[in-house]
């Protein structure tokens, strides 16, 4: 098992290479009760609108989250990703876990981001976690500081408030290819993730290994009674020698999320070139 493989994409849902990013949020993954939002979406006449008025529903279902506050769960391939987002004091706090129990090797990371901070916890278990690249190294346990020049871009261990979306719900619904009403705030169709190669739930050596399928990946999606995402699951077929996979991500407590709580100063340490070199 390749440790680099397992880091690839963080920022993830955990597709074949378990990747996302999470935090320590609070909640079941339900849609929550909300202040009021700065905006809101109107579903469509399931039996009048055409497609092009489905589509722009989900795009607007996506609207609240850029308002980057909010919490969320990440879920596929043995991997989850909890987590808040709270753009009023550019903060987010990421919980991911990687792997399950008894597989070979496991990593737990609770990522902290405060501008013009970011923190990461690391811990690592399995047979083979004695077999990481510069372990010994690796500050396990602690919080380690991270020097912004080497994690901007990375979507394994940085963070946008540009971006502030892990799963990049928007570009997955921009890329519908597909789309009819199945209930009252339910959506299904099919997504062409090959035009969603940035969505934080996507990686792209798996649209790779998925060729042509990649145009044409179910979906469904289900929104609350403000017409706000709460739920976006995709169905990835099997490819290769990859099986099928399930990507659910959900959105609730909009409007509720709270500051990050940075890590006191005895439990940090700054983080060594190993940590960088295991998340590149």
């Amino acid at each position: 098992m390749s440790v680099r493989r397992m880091s690839a994409g963080l920022m993830a849902a955990a597709l074949l290479t378990p990747g996302a990013a999470a935090c320590a949020a609070t909640g079941d993954g339900t849609a929550g009760a909300t202040a009021t939002p700065s905006a809101t979406a109107t579903a469509p006449d399931a039996d009048a609108a055409p497609a092009t008025d489905l589509k722009q529903a989900l795009l607007d279902s996506t609207r609240e989250i850029s308002n980057g506050n909010f919490r969320f769960r990440m879920s596929g391939a043995g991997s989850t990703a909890e987590g808040q987002v709270h753009q009023p004091s550019q903060s987010a706090e990421l919980r991911v876990r990687i792997g399950e129990p008894g597989d070979d090797l496991a990593m737990t990371l609770d990522l902290v981001h405060a501008r013009p901070d970011s923190w990461v916890k690391l811990d690592l278990s399995g047979a083979a976690a004695d077999g990481v690249p510069g372990r010994d190294k690796l500050n396990l346990g602690k919080y380690q500081h991270l020097d912004q020049n080497r994690i901007r871009g990375n979507r394994n261990i940085g963070f946008d408030f540009d971006r502030v979306d892990p799963a990049g719900s928007e570009l997955l619904t921009q890329a519908v290819t597909e789309v009819r009403v199945t209930g009252d705030g339910a959506y299904a169709g099919t997504i062409d993730v090959s035009k969603a190669a940035e969505a934080g739930s996507l990686d792209q050596d798996l649209i790779t290994v998925l060729g042509a399928q990649a145009n044409s990946v179910p979906f469904t999606a289900t929104t609350d009674a403000q017409g706000r995402l709460t739920e976006l699951v995709l169905q990835l077929p099997a490819a290769g020698e990859t099986a099928a996979q399930e990507i659910r991500v959900t959105y609730h407590d909009y409007g509720n999320a709270t500051a990050a709580q940075k890590p006191s100063a005895d439990q940090v340490v700054e983080a060594p070139p190993e940590l960088y070199n295991l998340f590149d």
